[in-house]
């Protein structure tokens, strides 16, 4: 759980120096984008867990 609470407040403060120096965010637009990151973690998952991933 520690290793979430730090990535996630890494990525805050990555998103606000991005602001702040006006830059693009390194990261798809929207919440579609990002379940698209969550989608693509999850079938490794899968994969691995079955035994597809080797």
């Amino acid at each position: 759980m520690r290793e979430v609470v730090l990535t996630t407040l890494t990525g805050f403060v990555v998103g606000l120096i991005f602001a702040r120096l006006k830059l693009p965010i390194p990261a798809p637009p929207g919440l579609a984008g990002v379940m698209g990151i969550v989608g693509i973690f999850l079938g490794y998952i899968v994969a691995e867990r079955l035994g597809l991933g080797r």
